[in-house]
């Protein structure tokens, strides 16, 4: 008689099912009151909402609506020495409080979106009694939030269930025996003898099941217990698992929200300590555990002891997981620094692995970054959601721009929600690109974003499956463990240079445009803060604000998290970042203006009737047009310093100014415009050469078809015809030394306004503009064909430049479609280059000859009605001789985005003179990006960084007195002296290397 195999597949599952449903037995019902709110309210504020009694299938709440439910009952007498549980679920999201007002478990709705191939993400079962006696009183507080785990709306916010129940378990055991040897058969091909060998032990313990009692789930057991004994050997692969629960801080749903899911995660994971000694769990971002320690003081003590028993990992080397393609070269520094300081000052950990798996791409400065603040390790998820080409490593060597290496590590499995299940052990080998060369891999597993982390369904699989012949081992571990084994041949490992360039999300370079302003406009309101409290410290003995600023840097930092800064969060993060940036920005500019006020207190201005102080943070003289009061002046002001100047009118300012009604002109550039308002020609008269390829528009205010979301648009876009804004009106004028050509278009409901300004003396044409967008799944753009051939173009990025190629040749090529660029990208040749800049922009398209500009999109998803309404911004075209760095492109982008500031001072015969530097570059092509206050001391940090690919020896000249100067790391630490003598330090850079120097005053 032949084996009827099919058959038994299907009555195998089905008894599965039957098995998972008698694990509880339901023996009583739960009354429940709930008390709701709009915002969430304090354990002891718990009873101050509205009062509801909930009945099962009655709607509770409205969306984002919070509760604090109090469930009541009594364990029936008849389930004496039963262990007792409460099955409890409101359709969003929940935790449990003890009465003292401590979290101590998660609840999730089952209802709740997920990926179902990773599992389910419900959690609903409430341990209460391991013996019960019988009648025993229940009275339990949850507090909940009417939203699922991304989001939603579930199931109308109705009570779901809320009873007590009987955990079988035996039943329970036997689910999972029954779980992990199905999975691990349906991995294997049915020709091996052990697919069928589990295959014919399951459909025995099956026979056994007939009335589904704990008698027969022994007997089940024991039939099964043969194939869970069975051993692997010995390995060639070996996956150490850490439990995790990846938080995104924003995205789909608020901050508020944010912490309360820190509050259900972080106390479920604590729970299943007590029940799970193997289990070793692993979280991030500082900012999350500030948030515990502020309004959970009693779990963020149970969470600093399970640290100490090394039962806890606290991960990743930044303040929160921030993108890196937007954020700045200094604010990803601070990430560290405030990072690695918290987590060092709260648990004595020194960071060593920067985690942030689900960034969108990752900027060539991060290994030089990382390696110079004492980071060894990097590891990331994010370059498996690729869509064109596979990445070819999991574990390798990442070189930066210059030239520093950190070792990286993929999980195979590609996900930091694993089931760590036989599939996901299986699925972990199979696609390890690296086995053979390594024989180690991580793998991330539990549910994130409020999920609780690891579920018992993860940790009942893990123990069974940790030395199971047929798959490789698993042995539950910490991240750094793992990287410490594999670092031992870090010498096999092969090598990718330059950026990780995610083929996926290049929307995010641009949507929510507002939010990527204000991050651009608060990085260097910082850098200014930074340097002036600096000096008013040393030149007016004014108070360092430390405090205030580390607070400031640290909610900047928290909106660089990699769902908030690229746009890709819902509608109500943004009004509340937007609000946010506007207090901080109010905030830093008082405190700016305060600093400098007391600098230009100490200026000697004997002689000017009416001073005014001209302050230059850049670090090399900038010769330029700029208004004092009412009047425009030609001014030199010397690096990191000042010039005091009186209030003057100056004749025939305008003189060799051009304006006809379609041309604009300078001595040194001829601007032509066509009808529609693009332009024609654009004529280096100094060079005498076209800029703009013949016959071809520039600056086309196109506007193409959208139908992305926030993440996304399509590859394709600019292949499909364009519509472009309207020309209605110009007009042009001198104001000062500026020509301008001032446009008024429109397009369907939206107007954009435009000013084309040509500067006296100036190369550089400025396109002011303001729109007011008003569409839907559009995307704006601009684009300048040059006339110029280059197979590269060079972009500014943090701490450097990056070439990115002008050509589709390779699917390589191809996928870098859409570009991040921070100020300013540049198409040269030897002789001759053009750059296009910008004063907030980061999205770029570069091809054959062509910058284009992405300047807005209007997303529904998941942000609706994103970045409707009013913006201001400034991009800028640049003609010069020879490439970038004959052309000084970096310098001229800098000073686009960092005006001269301008301040009136009372008259005084003080210390200081009329004109002053207080840090100069005498010598090498170096760029000072900050000048801070020492983190743990009164000294002074001056951060500098060789910006144009080369090796040189710079001359730092400190115009104050100076007893030492030290060379240290990004942490301020490990330091070594270095010589100064008459002020002046000399220093050796590499290209692109970023020097941090230590001064004592």
């Amino acid at each position: 008689m032949p084996y009827n195999k099919k058959k038994m597949y299907v009555y195998i599952q089905n008894v599965i099912d039957k098995v998972n449903k008698a694990m509880y037995e339901k023996v009583a019902e739960l009354d429940a009151v709930a008390w709701v709110t709009k915002e969430p309210i304090p354990f002891h504020e718990r009873c101050n909402g509205e009062k509801k009694e909930v009945h099962i299938g009655e709607t509770w709440g409205q969306l984002w609506d919070c509760g604090w439910f109090n469930f009541t009952g009594e364990v029936p007498k008849t389930q004496k020495g039963q262990k007792i549980v409460l099955l409890i679920d409101v359709n969003g999201e929940g935790c449990v409080f003890d009465k003292e007002g401590c979290p101590i478990r998660g609840l999730t709705n089952i209802s709740s979106s997920f990926d179902f191939s990773l599992g389910k993400p419900g959690k609903k079962v409430v341990q209460f009694l391991e013996n019960a006696e019988g009648g025993e009183k229940i009275d339990i507080w949850i507090e909940t939030g009417c939203n699922d785990l991304f989001g939603r709306y579930s199931k109308e916010g109705t009570l779901e269930e809320a009873c007590v129940a009987v955990c079988n378990q035996e039943m329970r055991a036997l689910y999972y025996d029954f779980q992990v040897l199905y999975e691990l058969m349906s991995q294997l091909p049915d020709s091996e003898s052990r697919h069928m060998s589990i295959l014919y032990k399951l459909d025995e313990a099956t026979k056994v099941l007939k009335d589904y009692t704990e008698e027969e789930a022994v007997k089940a057991r024991k039939i099964l217990m043969n194939e869970l004994n069975k051993k692997g050997g010995d390995p060639s692969l070996t996956v150490s698992a850490i439990g995790h629960a990846h938080i995104d801080l924003a995205w789909l749903w608020p901050i508020r929200e944010t912490i309360r899911k820190g509050a259900r995660t972080f106390s479920t994971v604590l729970e299943m300590m007590e029940r799970y000694p193997d289990y070793i769990f692993g979280a991030s971002q500082p900012q999350l555990y500030a948030w515990m320690k502020e309004r959970y003081p009693s779990l963020y003590k149970k969470i600093e002891q399970r640290i100490k028993e090394e039962r806890w990992e606290v991960q990743g080397a930044m303040w929160v997981e921030p993108d890196t393609n937007i954020s700045g070269g200094e604010a990803l520094i601070r990430q560290v620094v405030y990072g690695k300081r918290f987590f060092r000052e709260e648990f004595g950990k020194d960071m060593k692995i920067l985690w942030l798996p689900d960034v969108f791409g990752y900027t060539g400065s991060l290994p030089q970054i990382l390696k110079k603040s004492g980071v060894d390790y990097f590891m990331t998820i994010k370059l498996s959601w690729s869509e064109i080409n596979q990445f070819p490593h999991h574990t390798f060597n990442w070189q930066g721009i210059d030239g520093t290496k950190i070792l990286c590590h993929m999980p195979p499995e590609g996900t930091y929600n694993s089931s760590a299940s036989p599939q996901a052990v299986k699925k972990t080998e199979a696609q390890y690109l690296d086995k053979g060369v390594s024989d180690n891999c991580l793998m991330l597993f539990g549910i994130g974003d409020g999920g609780g982390g690891p579920g018992a369904e993860h940790l009942e699989r893990l123990e069974r499956v940790k030395n199971l012949n047929g798959l490789s081992p698993v042995v539950q571990e910490s991240s750094l463990d793992f990287f410490k084994r594999i670092d031992k041949d870090s010498h096999k490992y092969k090598t990718w240079n330059g950026e990780l360039y995610l083929e996926k999300h290049q929307g995010t370079f641009t949507s929510q445009a507002k939010n990527k302003k204000y991050n651009r406009k608060m990085e260097i309101m910082l850098r200014e803060l930074e340097l002036s409290s600096m000096l008013a410290q040393i030149n007016a003995q004014m108070v360092y604000p430390q405090e205030e600023i580390e607070e400031i840097w640290k909610e900047v930092l928290l909106y660089q998290f990699h769902d908030i800064l690229p746009g890709s969060s819902i509608k109500r993060v943004y009004d509340e970042s937007l609000d946010r940036y506007q207090v901080l920005m109010n905030k830093t500019q008082e405190m700016i203006q305060k600093s400098l006020e007391a600098v230009a207190d100490n200026i000697d201005t004997c002689g000017i009737d009416n001073p005014h102080m001209v302050f230059n943070s850049l670090s090399w003289e900038r010769k330029e047009w700029i208004k004092v009061k009412d009047d425009w002046q030609y001014l030199s002001v010397p690096p990191m310093g000042y010039s005091v100047v009186d209030e003057k009118e100056i004749d025939d300012i305008s003189e060799k100014l051009v304006v006809k009604e379609d041309c604009l002109e300078n001595k040194l550039i001829k601007l032509q415009f066509n009808d529609d308002g693009t332009i024609k020609s654009i004529y280096d008269k100094e060079y005498q050469r076209e800029v703009i390829q013949d016959g071809v528009e520039a600056n086309v205010l196109a506007v193409y078809d959208d139908q992305g979301d926030a993440w996304d648009f399509d590859i394709n876009y600019d292949e499909r015809p364009f519509d472009s804004f309207q020309l209605r009106s110009r007009e042009n004028y001198i104001d000062g030394p500026k020509a301008i050509m001032k446009q008024v278009y429109n397009f369907g409901e939206s107007k954009l306004i435009q000013k084309v300004i040509l500067t006296k003396d100036s190369r550089r044409i400025d396109f002011k503009t303001e729109v007011q967008w008003q569409e839907s799944n559009k995307m704006l753009r601009t684009s300048f064909p040059v006339d110029v051939y280059a197979t590269d173009a060079t972009c500014d990025i943090q701490f450097g430049t990056i070439k990115r190629p002008l050509n589709r040749n390779t699917s390589w090529e191809s996928a870098k479609y859409e570009i991040c660029a921070h100020k300013w990208v540049d198409i040269s040749q030897r002789d001759y280059g053009v750059a296009l800049m910008n004063d907030c922009k980061y999205g770029y398209k570069v091809l054959e000859n062509t910058i284009d500009l992405n300047l807005l999109r209007s997303t529904n998803y998941p942000g609706v009605n994103a970045d409707k309404g009013k913006h201001e911004f400034t991009y800028s075209l640049y003609p010069h001789n020879g490439d970038y760095v004959t052309g000084e492109v970096a310098k001229r982008a800098d000073e686009l985005n960092i005006p001269l500031n301008c301040i009136k001072v009372n008259s005084s015969k003080d210390q200081l003179p009329k004109t002053k530097s207080f840090i100069e570059i005498l010598d090498g092509d170096v760029v000072i990006e900050s000048v801070k206050k020492a983190e743990d001391d009164n000294d002074i940090i001056v951060r500098l960084y060789e910006n144009n690919s080369s090796s040189v020896n710079a001359q730092i000249f400190f115009n104050f007195d100076v007893k030492s100067v030290q060379l240290v790391d990004m942490m301020e630490e490990n330091a070594s002296d270095i010589p100064i003598e008459k002020g002046i330090v000399n220093l050796k850079f590499k290209p692109f290397e970023i020097h941090t120097l230590k001064v004592s005053i």
